[in-house]
């Protein structure tokens, strides 16, 4: 692919439009069902909220690394391109696979919450032509077709480029914020909520500890939608080192708004109570949503606009959203060569990368045949993946600032690193370690084998195309100038022989 197929992404997206792809992004469909679902079960509300403010806090470093990466190489593919920058292809190829698996993966968890949304919004509307049952969740073909209409959607509205795209985004972010506010401000309002309704404030089943660590653990699920800013920075209007305070103010306000809902669901009514009433509800094969139930005692039926505003804003910023980030680095990679360079053509008009959407709309076409259950297994997953990519560009970021003779602030700057890949480190220990309170269940540890031996196949597929390639043609395609220096060996002298100018001010 020649070096000028890559300057063809249209630079549109402005500092609103990139601030509202981050918290679209953050705050999806795990802010309105996980708070009944496992939030309040495993970890009581004290436990999360303090959950939420310490990965919250940990991520901003995070989030910082990617700062000074998205200034020192400003182009799609985020953690891939820097995990290239640092430690070279195989260590790229290592981290943009876990990362697909993320991003794909919450596009799939936000279209598969469409499902519920509508069978709390229009009980039996969608609820026809039942095909099967897959772990407890019945499967219907009008709920399949809805899912398959958004998917197709969304792919659409991205196929035609990130302008108009970007635009929706803030519409929709809007609505969210809105929303949500507007939730718990009328459950806050009930004459039943009084802040008696949380006790207990942790887990009874659980050590303070171990419920603070579980929510923890799951925060680059939670917060994944922050790194869609660095995939996006090929197409960013305005000057890149703004991308700090974007990234870092977004994941401020998605701990806030998924705090709101939380307390929402927990003070209407002493939420164990809730929780009884939705275990009913299960065992009587009813859709048990807490967030619903609550949005219903607060404002009756007018209950069902104010949470369908919040929901749909947030289903439909995480999806456009991820649609973004997943296409973004199946161009990058693509580009480097790691995978087919299918993934990396440019539509002529629309300056998107088509074929990597249309590859993101045949994945998340599945996701509509599933189930909601076992969409669920494949969360955690997604936070080992994105835990991944944390990783890598925060190793990048510090290698960049050792091997670079420019930088102000190198004390300063090497700490953020270092906390962000502690942070980084604990998060998959908590979810891969067996013992671990947030250890990954069974049928999550299979998906991610099958997902693992995937990515074998495609590295060894395209291993000899790259592998053959001049270090400075490969820095070229992923980096989109080859005078960007790279802190790896290599099997070219020339490359990573030298201290090099750029990771300062």
């Amino acid at each position: 692919m020649a070096q000028d197929e890559q300057l063809k992404l249209e630079k549109s997206l402005s500092p609103a439009q990139v601030w509202a792809l981050a918290l679209g992004s953050i705050v999806g469909w795990g802010c309105f069902v996980l708070p009944g679902d496992m939030f309040l079960p495993q970890a009581g509300p004290l436990g999360t909220l303090i959950g939420f403010a310490v990965g919250a806090f940990l991520l901003c470093f995070v989030a910082v690394c990617y700062s000074y990466m998205i200034k020192y190489a400003p182009v799609a593919g985020g953690a891939f391109a820097y995990a290239y920058v640092g430690y070279g292809p195989t260590a790229a190829f290592i981290c943009g696979w876990a990362l697909v698996l993320g991003y794909i993966a919450i596009i799939g968890i936000d279209i598969a919450a469409l499902a519920l949304i509508f069978r709390f919004l229009f009980p039996g509307v969608f609820e026809f032509g039942p095909l099967y049952s897959i772990a407890g969740w019945e499967v219907y073909m009008g709920e399949t077709m809805l899912m398959t209409g958004a998917t197709l959607l969304f792919g659409w509205l991205n196929y035609r480029g990130v302008s108009f795209a970007g635009k929706l985004q803030v519409v929709l972010a809007f609505l969210l914020t809105v929303g949500i506010v507007s939730l718990f401000g009328g459950t806050a309002s009930l004459e039943t909520a009084h802040f008696s309704n949380l006790m207990p404030l942790f887990a009874e089943h659980r050590t303070m500890l171990s419920c603070v660590l579980l929510i923890f653990a799951i925060s680059p699920f939670l917060f994944v939608g922050f790194d869609t800013v660095p995939q996006a920075a090929e197409e960013f209007s305005f000057d890149p080192a703004r991308a700090r305070n974007i990234m870092i103010i977004a994941i401020l306000c998605g701990v806030v708004l998924y705090s709101l809902v939380t307390l929402a669901v927990a003070i209407a009514i002493p939420y164990p109570d809730m929780l009884a009433k939705m275990d009913a509800l299960r065992e009587a094969g009813g859709t048990a949503w807490a967030t619903g139930e609550v949005a219903k005692l607060a404002f009756g039926k007018f209950g069902a606009i104010v949470l369908a505003c919040a929901v749909m804003g947030a289903v439909c910023t995480g999806i456009n959203g991820f649609y973004i980030a997943t296409s973004r680095l199946l161009l990058s990679m693509a580009r480097g060569g790691i995978l087919p360079s299918w993934f990396g053509d440019i539509h002529p008009k629309y300056r998107s990368p088509y074929k990597a959407i249309l590859f993101t709309i045949a994945i998340v076409l599945l996701t509509p045949f599933a189930g909601r259950s076992v969409v669920v297994w494949i969360v955690d997953m997604s936070s080992v993946g994105t835990g991944i990519g944390y990783l890598f560009s925060c190793l990048a970021a510090r290698r960049v600032l050792l091997g670079s003779t420019d930088v102000t602030n190198r004390a300063t700057r090497l700490f953020c690193c270092t906390v962000g890949i502690l942070t980084s480190v604990m998060c998959i220990v908590l979810l891969l370690v067996p013992g671990s309170p947030a250890y990954i269940g069974v049928a999550s540890r299979w998906c991610l084998v099958a997902w693992v031996a995937m990515g074998f196949f495609f590295y060894y597929s395209n291993r000899s195309e790259w592998a053959k390639l001049p270090e400075s043609i490969l820095r070229s395609r992923i980096l989109g100038r080859s005078d960007i220096p790279v802190f790896f060996k290599s099997r070219d002298p020339r490359v990573g022989a030298e201290q090099h100018q750029g990771a300062g001010d």
